[in-house]
């Protein structure tokens, strides 16, 4: 059977970065289940992983526009620094804030000034070109 919309996929996947850091891995763990066609992977990956089968192994690069997009400017906030919490106020501290539709957003402290913060509400993985290794364990 081939991977193709609303088919149930199993994948067991290594994420490394340009830089040959590796981000994230699920190999001798449990295979990460999805279902084809419903969004539930990044748009490059799961568009490379159509037509292939149970057993086949790919490597996989993904554009950040395929990925997890490029990085925004529209997402660099500046705010009041008393509107941080005490613990929060230097740089590297993740906050988590509300969207403007109610969503999680979670975003780094970029930058500490005199009275102001910025804040990265940016996907950690913006802008970074993603190399993924899959092995498809199966396909119903």
């Amino acid at each position: 059977m081939i991977i193709s919309e609303g088919k149930t996929v199993a994948i067991t996947y290594t994420l490394r970065l340009d830089s040959g850091e590796t981000v994230d891995s699920n190999v001798g763990q449990e295979p990460l289940v999805y279902t084809h066609g419903e969004e539930q992977l990044i748009f490059g990956l799961e568009q490379a992983l159509i037509g292939k089968q149970a057993g086949d192994s790919l490597k996989v690069s993904v554009s950040p526009e395929d990925g997890y997009g490029a990085v925004s400017d529209d997402a660099l906030l500046e705010v009041p620094i008393d509107h941080l919490p005490e613990e929060a106020r230097e740089t590297g501290a993740v906050l988590t804030a509300v969207g403007p539709e109610g969503q999680e957003l979670q975003g780094v402290v970029t930058g500490i000034g005199e009275t102001t913060a910025t804040l990265d509400f940016n996907h950690p993985l913006a802008g970074e070109m993603l190399h993924f290794e899959v092995t498809i364990v199966s396909v119903e």
